[in-house]
């Protein structure tokens, strides 16, 4: 059981948040997008949002201002987080356009939201599970994308709220957050998300 709970904590790292809701986005579409855009939009998102941070946290390490990926110490998310904010407005002004990909745009738009609200609470000494903001935003543009498409995406939802329960029952146990943290992290995650479908449903 330990290990079941543990497993959420890697499968659905925040890092890997933006790059899932990417890939089911292309898998639930029913537009028809260029497989090599395809295949070029997910490259350049896999660089920006999973190998410059890992590449970033290694230097931010070396620097000891992050003592571990785990980033317990709330001081610790201050920086990563603002780096966070600078590469996601790297992929809004660079990847994706609100007129050719509206869905996306205003997904990452919403990310970029979310990323600065737990970055404002870091000042105020308050942490945020960013585990749950992820899964909690997909979600939410889960639904967004179901009532968009006009697709019955009853099954996936319905996954990823139990996804939402695992891992919430896995920072628990791992002692990472509390309950309020966690609702916090819900709260972020899936609020823009869902004050954005004005711009895109």
């Amino acid at each position: 059981m330990k290990f079941f709970l543990k497993a959420a904590a890697y499968i659905f790292h925040p890092l890997l948040m933006p790059i899932l809701g990417v890939i089911l986005y292309y898998v639930v579409t029913p537009k028809y997008i260029d497989p090599q855009l395809v295949r070029v939009e997910l490259f350049a998102i896999v660089i920006i949002t999973i190998l410059i941070p890992i590449v970033i946290f290694f230097l931010l390490k070396n620097l000891r201002v992050v003592d571990s990926i785990y980033l317990k110490d709330v001081k610790e998310r201050k920086f990563p987080l603002m780096i966070q904010c600078i590469l996601l407005l790297l992929i809004i002004k660079m990847v994706f356009d609100p007129y050719d990909d509206p869905e996306l745009y205003y997904y990452f738009v919403g990310i970029l939201f979310s990323a600065f609200s737990a970055m404002v609470m870091v000042f105020f000494k308050l942490k945020v599970s960013l585990h749950q903001m992820g899964v909690a935003g997909i979600l939410m543009f889960l639904i967004g994308l179901s009532a968009h498409f006009k697709i019955n995406l009853l099954v996936t939802i319905s996954f990823f709220l139990f996804v939402n329960g695992w891992v919430a029952s896995s920072r628990l146990s791992s002692d990472s957050h509390n309950y309020p943290e966690l609702g916090a992290g819900i709260l972020l995650g899936a609020l823009p998300q869902l004050i954005l479908f004005n711009l895109w449903l």
